[in-house]
């Protein structure tokens, strides 16, 4: 296991998860529920919280949201989270969320959100997270960027 203050790669912790939109994940004009997709994305944070902190954790904010286009039944979306920053016992993890018709593999971005993790001991208290070491661009900007939007 991992020394709780070491740092690890963003890479070590990216979670992909991949759901086929279903009947029963729309609404009566068959467009992928809102809440479901959230939903979605939820449990994929959770995934890569736990994986970096090696602990249970639990969702402690769900931030700026936004759907850009919608998705129907047969599409298969792909849910993508990394891990943006480490704080002592809370994560930020961007969740982006695309969707592609099953008969055409291009993937278009459906929705981009931030969620914030709590890591949680086995008497649910609040417990230390190995640090984030950034290496690319990317993750350097959104590692830079999450103090701002912890701050808001």
């Amino acid at each position: 296991m991992t020394s709780k203050r070491n740092a690890k790669k963003v890479k070590e912790s990216v979670t992909v998860k991949t759901e086929i939109v279903f009947p029963n994940d729309t609404n009566p004009m068959g467009i992928l529920l809102g809440g479901r997709l959230v939903e979605w994305m939820d449990i994929a944070a959770a995934i890569t919280a736990q994986n970096h902190a090696e602990n249970i954790c639990v969702t402690a904010q769900i931030n700026n949201i936004k759907f850009e286009h919608s998705s129907q039944v047969g599409d298969i979306i792909h849910i993508t989270a990394k891990i943006t920053r480490a704080y002592n016992s809370s994560m930020e993890i961007i969740v982006i969320a695309e969707s592609r018709k099953s008969v055409n593999s291009k993937k278009q971005q459906i929705a981009i959100g931030y969620f914030t993790f709590v890591a949680i001991n086995k008497v649910g208290e609040a417990t230390i997270v190995p640090k984030l070491m950034p290496i690319t661009k990317l993750e350097k900007q959104l590692f830079n960027s999450a103090l701002n939007r912890k701050f808001k």
